[in-house]
């Protein structure tokens, strides 16, 4: 359930709008529906990729779609996840999850920023000045930070390429290579903010405040009123970063996996 204060986040925005434009950005070829849940099956290493999205209406016996979703998965030879928000459809979900002991896993929080607040970036984000660039060189570099399998690297290619939002991809260069990227998905008045990665070396230096922050007073010029983003709950210098800009939480889900599938 979302508490009274959790709903009051996002200057009038309904949370589960977010929650809508936040499934919107992660677009795959490699999904289905069934019975309201939605089953993205993209082998990225994004786990919103990978799993039950439960948002949308339920009537069939839960049981026998839970049968189904792990039938599935199996066939894709992917690890069933269900992700777990206040919205999930139908509310006894999560505990007949846990009966057939599926466990929790990555609590992330849902973070949002109302633009007409965007404070001024501190002076500490002073260096190189964040870049456009397009989505191939944005997805090679975002895979060279992370360190993605080509398998990875392609599945994330795909849901960029294939997003029908306005999306916009920067990056920071230094030494001659890109050491952070940023990329934001842009509907009607929300924007989210996505793929924020520092290299390791370069942690602390500003880089991830200036880029999202670029990113975010152009999305603001150009209309939209409401910003969000995911953050895991124990990323403590992503949350250092995002405090800076004036984020603050909206709501929180998280994962139910079987032990061992729980990455």
């Amino acid at each position: 359930m979302l508490r009274d204060a959790e709903r009051r986040r996002g200057d009038g925005f309904d949370p589960r709008r977010v929650e809508e434009a936040g499934l919107n950005t992660m677009q795959t070829q490699r999904q289905l529906f069934y019975d309201g849940w939605l089953l993205r099956l993209s082998p990225g290493s994004a786990k919103r990729g990978r799993s039950v999205n439960p948002h949308f209406g339920s009537r069939l016996p839960l049981e026998a779609k839970i049968d189904h979703c792990e039938a599935v998965y199996a066939r894709h030879r992917l690890p069933v996840l269900f992700r777990i928000t206040p919205f999930m459809q139908p509310p006894e979900l999560e505990a007949a999850l846990a009966a057939r002991g599926y466990v929790e896993f990555d609590d992330t929080l849902v973070q949002t920023l109302p633009l007409g607040r965007l404070p001024a970036l501190p002076k500490t984000a002073d260096g190189p000045a964040p870049e456009l660039t397009d989505v191939h060189v944005f997805v090679d570099a975002v895979a060279a930070l992370r360190e993605s399998t080509d398998r990875q690297r392609e599945a994330l290619r795909e849901r960029l390429a294939q997003s029908a939002l306005d999306k916009r991809f920067a990056v920071v260069r230094a030494g001659g290579r890109v050491v952070c990227t940023a990329q934001v998905a842009i509907e009607e008045r929300l924007v989210g903010v996505f793929d924020v990665v520092t290299a390791a070396e370069e942690r602390g230096r500003g880089h991830a405040t200036r880029i999202c922050g670029v990113l975010l007073a152009a999305a603001r010029e150009g209309g939209a009123k409401l910003a969000y983003l995911q953050v895991s709950a124990g990323n403590a210098p992503a949350l250092g970063v995002y405090g800076k800009l004036g984020f603050a939480t909206a709501y929180r889900y998280h994962y139910r996996g079987r032990p061992g599938a729980c990455e």
